[in-house]
C-alpha cells in the first residue's frame, strides 16, 4: 500500500502564498507604473504587467496543485533522487540567470568600442539580445538535458529557436520594452 504524501498540498500552499505575496507586496513596491500606461495617446506596457502575469500563472498552478492533492490520496513521498532533481533545476536556473545578467556587459567590454558602456547600449541590437539569448538557451538546454540525461544537437537548435521566438514575440512589437535583465543593468 503506497504511503500518503502531502507534498503537492504543501507545495501548492507555498506557491499560492508566494504568488499572493508577489501580487500584494512585491510588485506594487517594486514597480513605478501600473500594468498599462497611456502616454501622449499611446498605450504602452507598464512595469507591473510582466511580473503580474507571471504571478497569476503561479497562482493558478498553486491552486491546481491544492485541488488535485485533495482528490489524489495515494501519492508517494519525496525521495533523495527527487530532491537532487529539484536541486539540479535550481542550479540550472541560477547559473542561466547569472549568464543572462553578465553576458551582455561582458560582450560590450570585449567587442564594443573602448568607450562604450553597456548601460547606454542595452536598448540596441545586438547588445540587448546577447544575455537573454545565451541565458535562455542555456536554461532550456540544461533543463532538457537534466530530464533526458544527455545533451543533443537537436535540443540546442530547439532551444535557440524557442528563445528567438520569445524575442520576436516580446521585444520586437514593443519599442519601450527591455528584455531581462536589461532593465536592471
Amino acid at each position: 500500500m503506497p504511503r500518503h504524501s502531502k507534498g503537492n498540498l504543501i507545495l501548492g500552499i507555498c506557491v499560492l502564498g508566494f504568488s499572493v505575496l508577489l501580487l500584494a507586496v512585491w510588485i506594487p513596491m517594486d514597480t513605478d507604473s501600473g500594468l498599462i500606461l497611456e502616454v501622449r495617446r499611446q498605450v504602452i506596457i507598464g512595469d507591473a504587467l510582466a511580473p503580474t502575469v507571471a504571478s497569476l500563472f503561479l497562482l493558478v498552478g498553486g491552486a491546481l496543485l491544492v485541488s488535485v492533492e485533495r482528490k489524489s490520496m495515494d501519492q508517494p513521498g519525496l525521495s533523495a533522487r527527487d530532491m537532487a532533481f529539484v536541486a539540479g533545476l535550481v542550479g540550472i536556473v541560477a547559473l542561466s540567470l547569472v549568464v543572462m545578467r553578465h553576458a551582455g556587459p561582458l560582450a560590450v567590454a570585449l567587442f564594443a568600442e573602448e568607450t562604450a558602456e553597456y548601460r547606454l547600449l542595452r536598448g540596441t541590437a545586438p547588445w540587448k539580445y546577447i544575455g537573454y539569448f545565451l541565458g535562455g538557451t542555456m536554461m532550456i538546454i540544461g533543463m532538457v538535458a537534466l530530464v533526458e540525461g544527455r545533451i543533443r544537437l537537436r535540443i540546442l537548435v530547439i532551444a535557440a529557436f524557442a528563445v528567438l521566438a520569445m524575442i520576436v514575440l516580446y521585444d520586437l512589437p514593443f519599442e519601450d520594452l527591455l528584455l531581462p535583465p536589461n532593465g536592471d543593468v
